[in-house]
């Protein structure tokens, strides 16, 4: 069946959201339930789609998997399979990070190339390198990475770029090594905290969680445990965009703003006020926003993930701004779909131009991502008339209850089956 979202234009949106587990980590820490025998508990869990995806992949790999609301229950075996070759692999992108843990865990590890969105190229180079300096094997074979090892072993590893997807894997693969290994260049994303936190609850033992150097001392075995994800920063600054487009005034809870300094300094900039909290924070946009340049880089850094919506910031904003892309290369297909209605932006490499107009005009527009359907969404409330976004099945994959937050905002946002 295709759905799509008819968005009325011109509404302010203000009120209070809260926000939910970060869906860049709870596919990682439902991963690292492989390491352990037992039954791992996942708190705070994002009602959305990639969850059972993830979970269809842990019962390929003969785990039990149960989902009750935002609660993940996951019986690991004693015994394992290897092999991660379900069909949801290919559907999300997160499925990559059973590598490390198979390896680990089996000491070889069969796992289905990833597919999720389609936002550039993101290979697995890194990946395979820092399971091979750990001991192991590993090529791709027939649409699938493979590794194996007779034994893990410390080692010091540089990362050639803080991946996110490869200090997780490797992580994964270094807590059950023999000796130390130390990650070099390592990302520091919030949610690298947030995994490295339920590792050392399972008796792993890390240092440097949240640098650029992570230091592994490998343990023999670790235990199951539970644990509570952290608020999604992603989600919470999405609503802090909504507020600062529709000139409205938000109350976001759920979330620890000091994981999104450098974006609300942004909007700071741009003209709103923002005043934090205890995991809350609220923008209130009073006048037309001004125009910012926004540079993506690793965390913590201006984060890839909220493009779009700077995108769609800038689009009606007072003034020229500039968007550099500097880790997805196709992040900027969603600019041909913000042309669409009426935004004056350019593109030229990785850098794109955009002249902020004082509204948008309503057209049909189709989401490529998760971010980008977002991105749309926002636009369309800028917007005279209707806007039809269609695609809307990956908003679904990244933000829970997403119409009913919006409407409870006062947006004029439905969701239409045809």
């Amino acid at each position: 069946m295709s759905e799509h979202f008819r968005v009325q234009g011109g509404a302010r949106l203000a009120g209070e959201v809260g926000v939910v587990g970060a869906k860049n980590s709870v596919l990682k820490l439902m991963a690292a339930a492989l390491l352990a025998e037992g039954t791992t508990t996942i708190t705070n869990c994002p009602e959305i789609l990639d969850v059972p995806l993830m979970a269809d992949v842990l019962r390929s790999l003969g785990c039990t998997v149960e989902i009750d609301g935002d609660r993940v229950t996951i019986d690991t075996p004693a015994e394992i399979n290897h092999e991660a070759v379900s069909p949801s692999m290919g559907k999300l992108r997160a499925s990559v990070c059973v590598l490390g843990p198979l390896v680990a865990r089996c000491r070889k590890a069969v796992v289905t190339l990833p597919g999720g969105d389609a936002i550039g190229s993101r290979p697995l180079d890194m990946h395979q390198s820092g399971l091979r300096q750990l001991g192991a094997t590993s090529y791709i074979e027939h649409g699938a990475v493979v590794a194996e090892a007779q034994d893990l072993r410390g080692a010091q590893i540089w990362l050639d770029f803080p991946s996110v997807g490869a200090t997780e894997n490797i992580l994964m693969a270094a807590v059950l090594a023999e000796g130390t290994t130390v990650i070099d260049n390592a990302a520091r994303e919030p949610e690298i905290v947030d995994l490295s936190v339920m590792l050392q609850q399972m008796g792993a033992k890390i240092e440097g969680a949240g640098t650029s150097t992570l230091t592994v001392h490998g343990v023999p075995s670790l235990r199951a445990v539970e644990h509570r994800v952290i608020g999604d920063r992603i989600v919470g600054a999405t609503w802090a965009f909504a507020a600062a487009a529709t000139r409205g005034d938000i109350t976001v809870r759920g979330v620890n703003p000091g994981h999104l300094n450098l974006v609300l300094e942004k909007l700071r900039t741009a003209g709103a006020e923002v005043t934090c909290g205890n995991e809350e924070f609220r923008v209130v946009m009073r006048n037309r926003p001004q125009a910012v340049d926004y540079v993506t880089l690793p965390y913590p850094g201006f984060p890839t993930d909220l493009q779009p919506m700077a995108l769609a910031l800038s689009a009606v904003a007072d003034g020229t701004s500039m968007i550099t892309e500097n880790l997805f290369e196709s992040r900027f297909r969603f600019i041909e779909e913000l042309v669409r209605m009426g935004a004056d932006a350019r593109t030229d490499g990785h850098h794109a131009v955009v002249r902020g107009q004082e509204r948008l005009s309503s057209a049909p527009v189709w989401a490529t991502d998760i971010r980008a359907g977002v991105g749309l969404v926002l636009a369309g409330l800028c917007a005279d008339g209707v806007t039809e976004v269609w695609d809307v099945f990956h908003i679904d994959r990244g933000y829970p209850n997403f119409v009913e937050n919006m409407r409870a905002l006062g947006a004029d946002v439905t969701r239409v089956s045809s």
